[in-house]
Order: structure tokens, then sequence, then C-alpha cells
């Protein structure tokens, strides 16, 4: 049985999947997690090298055909390179190729989690069967993974798809190094930095918000204490969310503008909180991109939801093995061509 390893990497906590691909999809048959947050990268490196061997020893009608790795920007992908992300400052250009390849001689990928999400999206949730889509993250931050004309996009230096860091306003939440981003306005950081904002200024006036009763809870406000009382019909959260629904229509936008996708899929809050964000976004779309573009494009929830991760991971395992042999097939014509 031919099985594919993928590895999830965060900030506090990671995952390795084993699966079996199937047609048009994957099929699990194991996983292991474990924390990253004090782990230098040559202690988790050896833990997934151990964790991987074991597996492959308890199951000996597996068989390794490749090991995709999903994590947090900044990265070299072609080099196989983690650049020091900032949820993982002690990985300063941690290499995951060489002792991954060294140790088990199987194609070997890594992706940022946008891009490896959009791979899992594209070829088994929402997206499938679309020719161009762009998956947005919309979580913690706010970045994404382009699919274009059927193949993954990364860019020059595999930094294409940052959309967080396209400034919105001059002024903002703070997001991605600037204030006014996109990310800034639409991300869960950004949403509770949002509500800090609102909150003072109401607690100034006298009438503080469900999610904040006095100064002392302002450093607690997250996005989830915010959607918390939006729930409970406060005035303040509601206002956070529709100026959230509008900068999300603004964004989007500029994508359909630019890259003319059958589809946009969004992930995390926006799965969450769609019903709230869908009006505010919906009319900042119809008056600012393009009526053709705009009529041509979905906009959709993820739907591979909690496990997405390790789909994403697993994801970009089966396209590093898809890849080795396009290219052998490739190198094959031509050597028939030149022969010939």
């Amino acid at each position: 049985m031919q099985v594919v390893v993928g590895i999830d990497i965060g900030g506090t906590k990671c995952a390795v999947s084993f699966a079996k691909q199937h047609s048009d999809d994957i099929e699990f048959l194991d996983k292991v997690r474990m924390k990253t947050e004090t782990e230098s990268f040559d202690r988790a490196m050896e833990s997934f090298i151990r964790i991987i061997r074991e597996k492959f020893s308890q199951n000996p009608d597996w068989q390794l055909m490749s090991i995709g790795i999903s994590c947090g920007g900044p990265l070299d992908a072609e080099k196989g390179l983690i650049l020091s992300p900032p949820n993982l400052l002690k990985w300063e250009k941690a290499d995951v190729y060489t002792p991954l390849k060294k140790e088990f001689g199987v194609p070997v990928m890594l992706q940022n989690d946008a891009d490896a999400c959009a791979l899992a999206e594209w070829s088994m949730g929402a997206g499938k069967g679309c020719k161009n889509m762009i998956f947005l993250t919309f979580g913690t931050g706010m970045g994404a993974g382009l699919i274009l004309n059927n193949e993954l996009y990364s860019g020059t230096t595999s930094m294409a798809g940052e959309v967080g860091h396209i400034r919105m306003e001059e002024d903002g939440p703070f997001g991605y190094g600037k204030y006014g981003s996109f990310e800034g306005f639409c991300s869960g950081g950004g949403i509770a930095k949002l509500g800090r904002m609102k909150a003072e200024e109401a607690l100034r006036e006298g009438n503080p918000p469900l999610f904040c009763r006095s100064e002392a809870e302002l450093e607690g406000i997250s996005s989830k204490s915010i959607a918390k009382a939006l729930e409970q019909g406060d005035e303040l959260a509601a206002e956070i969310f529709d100026t959230v629904g509008t900068y999300l229509g603004r964004g989007l936008s500029v994508l359909i503008d630019i890259l003319n996708p059958q589809m946009i899929v969004i992930g995390s809050i926006y799965g969450r909180q769609k019903s709230v964000l869908d009006k505010k976004m919906m009319e900042t779309l119809e008056k600012e991109a393009l009526p053709v573009s705009r009529k041509a494009c979905r906009i959709v929830p993820a739907s591979l939801g909690e496990l997405i991760g390790d789909y994403a991971a697993v994801s970009v395992g089966i396209k590093a093995y898809q890849d080795l042999y396009r290219n052998a097939e490739r190198f094959s014509l031509k050597m028939t061509s030149t022969v010939s």
C-alpha cells in the first residue's frame, strides 16, 4: 500500500499524518500530534523521522510514497528552507529537505500553509474542478494560495499570495507590518485590534460593550469574544463585523479584478461568520469589482473543516510525487526526441 506522509507545522503544535490516496480523495490511516513551541528545529526533525520510521515499522504493508510539509512563511519552497517564521523564531533557515531525503529517499516538498490549503481545497474540497481558484486563510493572519491554469502559483521567490500586506487605508488596525492592511482588517488578530480600538472609544463615552466592560479587559479582547458578544446582540460587535465585511469585500474586489478567478474559497473565520459578513462583503463587491469578473466568481467557505491542515500537508506530499514523475516523463520525451 502506497502511503503519503504529511507534516503540518504550527507555532505551538504540529501533526504527522499518514494517508492513502484514492482517485479524487484521500483516506487517513493514522496521525501523531506533537508540540513545537519549545522545540528546536533539530529536535523536531528528529521527532518527525522517529514517528515516520516507527509507523512504517509497525505497518510492514505500507510503502512510503512521498512527504509533504505545510508551514507558515516566510520560507524558500524550492530549497526547502523554513526562514524563521514569527511563530517559530528558533527555526532560522531550517533545512527540512536534506534530513528527510537522506533518511527516506523519497520526494519531499515544502509549501507555505496558504499554498498547501489551496492545493487541498482545489484537489479535494470546495474548489474541485476549478481551473482558477484563490484560497484565503482568514485565520490568525490573512494569506492567499493561488491556483492559476490548474497549477499552484508560488511566484519568483515563493512569496506570491501575500495579500495580507495590501494596504486598505492609511490608518487602521496593524497587521503584516503596516497599519490599515488587509490583514489588519481581516484576520483574527486584526479583528481583536479593531475591537480594542472601538472598545477604548466606547469606554471613554461611558458605553462599554459586552466584550469589554472595563479598561482592565482591553488586553483580553479577541475575535472570539467579539463574536460571542455579537451573538448576544451587542451593537458595537455588529459594527465591528460590518467593518470587517466591508474590507473583506474590498480585498476580494482587488483579487477578482486582477486574477479573474472562478472561485474564492475562504477559510476559518469566514466559515464561522459567513451570515454576518456576507451582507457588507457583497454590497462592497457589487460596487468595487468589475461586473463581468464578479459574476464569473463564486465565493464559498472552505469545506475541509478542522482537518484542513492535515489535508494540506498530505496534498503537498501528493504534489511532490506527481511532480517527480511528471518531470521524469518530460525528460524521457526530450531524450526520445533528441535520439530521433
